[in-house]
């Protein structure tokens, strides 16, 4: 129960009505022209959207968040409006947003199929698609993605933790089930897609990494989970086709603001170093760094979730002056009672992250570690990117300004 509908022609900045309506061929005798005659059904609701403005220099806002926990046991979602409280909480301060929201980002674990390897994971692809049915229909978050532009990318619950490094071989049937619905769910309404002269999109996904821009904001999410090489000669978070394209997007992009979306943190560091980060491949990440300090480019933030915690963090170079690279951390939409939450103690802080010839990377945190389920809000103007911690009821926590150069 789920397709793509492609709308052209919209006007910039402009608010459209929708309905969504239905029938129920439910003999397998149906013909194309029987079909046609079957009466539509129509439900009450009547959806809002607006479409992006197109001019450059304006502000804009942003939703960003990450692992929403539900679990279901013998088919019944266990207290499914504990999660979804938060996404009531994101629909009261988009309601009252000025600007308003441009986008809601979902950086991993939108859902939990391993149900933290604890409690039956969900691997047959009946169960897998139920639980993403469970977990979209809930009230609050499809009435936030029926008005609000939302992007995703996967992380490892939407496979299993810590993937691939926990693969084994009777895994491939799991992969196989958990992206088909994935591209069905998530994938579906992103970029990723090429569009067809006919105005469909191809259903074929050569990738699941994608760009997009609002007016002279840009985006690149990554996909740091499935493209992973472990060999100790060559470990790579993204592949040398995503590495490069990466690179060439930061280089050549003329945006004011650049957006880099990893599902898992680029930096700080933590203590217990599990290898799924990217502290455990410092020579991609070395070399992504190394690059934006000698091409001289400014205003780069990279956007994760994944570790239960949220905050902000500045990465800078001991000889020179002039390098700034910014993380925003926004984590959990909803955390399991199994699971802590990060604390600031987690990650180190008292050492540099890399060492090159030319002086040392060093990160500080620029604000305090939440721990509780939250969202962040994006507020990007000319002078700053200002984010504001919300609770899941939507009450503000704290609020960092990150100035642009």
């Amino acid at each position: 129960m789920s397709d793509v509908i492609v709308l052209k022609d919209l006007q910039a900045n402009t608010a459209y009505e929708y309905q969504a309506g239905w029938f129920s061929p439910l003999s397998p005798t149906h013909t194309v022209a029987t079909v046609q005659e079957l009466p539509l059904q129509w439900p009450r609701t009547l959806y809002c959207l607006r479409t992006q403005a197109a001019e450059p220099g304006a502000p804009r806002a942003y939703i960003v968040g990450s692992c929403r926990y539900l679990r279901i046991t013998g088919g019944v979602p266990s207290l499914p409006g504990l999660g979804d409280r938060t996404f009531a909480g994101i629909n009261r301060v988009a309601a009252l947003a000025d600007p308003p929201i441009s986008a809601v980002l979902m950086t991993g674990d939108q859902v939990y199929l391993d149900d933290l390897n604890k409690f039956a994971p969900d691997r047959t692809y009946h169960d897998v698609l139920f639980k993403y049915r469970t977990v979209f229909s809930q009230p609050h978050i499809a009435r936030l993605m029926s008005e609000v532009p939302t992007y995703m990318m996967l992380d490892d619950h939407e496979i299993e933790d810590n993937w691939p490094a926990n693969r084994t071989l009777n895994d491939d049937i799991l992969y196989a089930n958990a992206m088909s619905a994935y591209e069905l769910y998530q994938a579906s309404h992103s970029p990723a897609h090429e569009l067809l002269r006919d105005g469909t999109i191809n259903k074929a996904l050569k990738r699941y990494w994608y760009t997009f821009a609002h007016g002279d904001i840009e985006w690149f999410v990554t996909d740091s989970r499935t493209q992973r090489n472990l060999s100790p000669g060559d470990r790579r978070i993204l592949n040398e086709v995503q590495e490069r394209a990466l690179l060439q997007w930061l280089v050549q992009s003329s945006a004011r603001v650049k957006f880099v979306v990893t599902s898992v943190m680029f930096y700080p560091d933590s203590k217990w170093n599990d290898g799924d980060a990217w502290q455990a491949f410092p020579d991609q990440r070395l070399r992504l760094l190394e690059a934006l300090r000698r091409e001289r480019i400014r205003n780069v933030i990279f956007v994760s979730g994944d570790v239960h915690g949220s905050m902000t963090s500045r990465l800078r170079h001991s000889q020179d002056p002039e390098f700034e690279v910014n993380t925003i951390v926004s984590s959990p939409l909803c955390n399991s009672r199994l699971l802590p939450y990060a604390k600031a103690s987690d990650f180190i802080f008292d050492a540099p992250m890399a060492r090159v010839e030319s002086g040392e990377y060093r990160y500080e945190l620029t604000s305090n570690v939440v721990s509780q389920d939250n969202f962040a809000r994006l507020h990007v103007t000319a002078q700053s990117v200002q984010v504001i911690f919300h609770d899941r009821d939507g009450n503000p926590l704290q609020t960092v300004e990150i100035a642009l150069r």
